[in-house]
This record gives C-alpha cells, structure tokens and sequence, in this order.
C-alpha cells in the first residue's frame, strides 16, 4: 500500500530558503567583485547606455540585441603572484563571468548601433528602430 503524504507550499519555501547555502562562492580578501553597473539615458532618437566593466579587457565582452532585449557579458580574469625572489609566496587565479540583461521600451536598430570600451566604461549607443505606422485598409 502506497503512503500518502501531506504537501504544504511551506516546505517548498524551507528548502528554497537552505538550496546552495553551503555553496557560496570563494572571494578571497582584498578581491574586488565584479558587477556590471549600468546608466541608461534615452532621447527621442536612441538610448545610451554606460556600463562598468572593470579590469576586462574589451575582447572578453561581449554584446547582444534582440529586439528590445539587451544583453552584456563579459570574462573576468584575474591572476596575482606574489615573488619573493624566485620563491613564490602566493598565486591566485580567479576566472568567472559576470551578465547583465535588460530590456527597453522600443526596438533597437541592431545594424545602426555602436559600442565603444574606455578606461573601464562600455558605451552603447542604441537608435530606436523606426516602429511602423499602422495602415487603416479599405474594404472593396
């Protein structure tokens, strides 16, 4: 004979409160963490978007529109040494990658956009697609 159990959505919240708590990540002190801040601006023409992207290099980012969906990623590595002649004293290697997606109001013009990368700053420039204009047809 089968045994029936009571379900509660409580126990459900429980063991989603406890999943991964004893998997957190390993940040080491002094180790900045990397996230991708964002300002967006729009005028009548197009959003501009600023993006912090520290200590990446601008081959390691990468940028995908679809439609109004806008998403930014990026590889992050890290490598410190520290020598103390030709002993080394410590070595730490952090590889990982951080995202970001948002979406906006309107449709971005994939072919016009633009993306310029300095001193830590991602710059999109994202024109509006042109929305068509609906057409009232006639019946005949």
């Amino acid at each position: 004979m089968a045994n029936i159990l009571r379900y509660s959505p409580a126990d459900r919240a429980f063991d989603d409160l406890f999943r991964g708590f004893f998997m957190r990540p390993v940040r080491f002190e002094g180790q900045q963490e990397v996230q991708i801040k964002l300002d967006v601006n729009e005028d009548d023409k197009a959003y501009t978007v600023h993006a912090e992207v520290p200590g990446v290099k601008k081959e390691d980012i990468h940028v995908t529109i679809d439609g109004n969906q806008v998403a930014i990623s990026a590889e992050v590595k890290n490598e410190k040494e520290i020598k103390e002649g030709e002993k080394v004293l410590r070595s730490e290697r952090y590889y990982g990658k951080v995202s970001r997606t948002f979406m906006l109001d309107q449709d971005v013009d994939e072919a016009a956009a633009q993306a310029k990368y300095n001193n830590g700053v991602l710059e999109l420039r994202l024109p509006k697609r042109s929305s068509a204009k609906s057409k009232t047809l006639t019946i005949q």
